[in-house]
């Protein structure tokens, strides 16, 4: 499976449990989020065909599920629940990594730090737009091989 087709699902760091989302959430982040295939930049690439993101924050904790097809047409997925500021909690689905921390910094900014082993391998940190609509995370750090990664991806909200 292509490596940005399970980032995207992540760390956009962060959007929750597939289906349902709290109602009367306020947190700006909370929903279900297309990716924006035309605005995004996958770098080193090649591009996922799809995913979806759907993020839940309640009491403090950001539920977070992407389903998608990456760039060689299979299927994708990844999962967590993590509490935010809480330190280091696992996820199913990451490439580059095993865990991962979720801190946010203002209402409409997540930042996820994904671990692999202990060793940081990628930064992600998700904005939403003033007017809700989109978001966009930039993804930073290196392949269990060493290469360079700088993916911008902006999703276009759902619902």
């Amino acid at each position: 499976m292509r490596a940005q087709a399970l980032l995207l699902g992540v760390v956009c760091l962060f959007v929750g449990v597939v289906g349902v989302v709290a109602q009367g959430n306020s947190d700006p982040n909370c929903g279900t989020w297309r990716l924006n295939l035309e605005k995004s930049k996958f770098d080193p690439g090649p591009a996922a065909q799809s995913q979806t993101v759907t993020i839940s924050i309640l009491d403090g904790v950001e539920r977070y599920s992407s389903e998608g097809v990456d760039a060689r047409g299979m299927g994708s997925s990844t999962s967590f629940s993590a509490k935010i500021g809480g330190g280091d909690t696992g996820a199913l689905g990451l490439l580059y990594g095993d865990t991962i921390a979720v801190t946010q910094s203002s209402p409409g900014h997540l930042v996820g730090v994904i671990k692999k082993n202990g060793k940081v391998t990628i930064t992600a940190h998700g904005d939403v737009a003033a007017d809700g609509k989109t978001r966009t995370v930039t993804y930073s750090g290196k392949t269990a091989d060493g290469k360079e990664i700088k993916d911008k991806l902006v999703y276009d909200k759902v619902m």
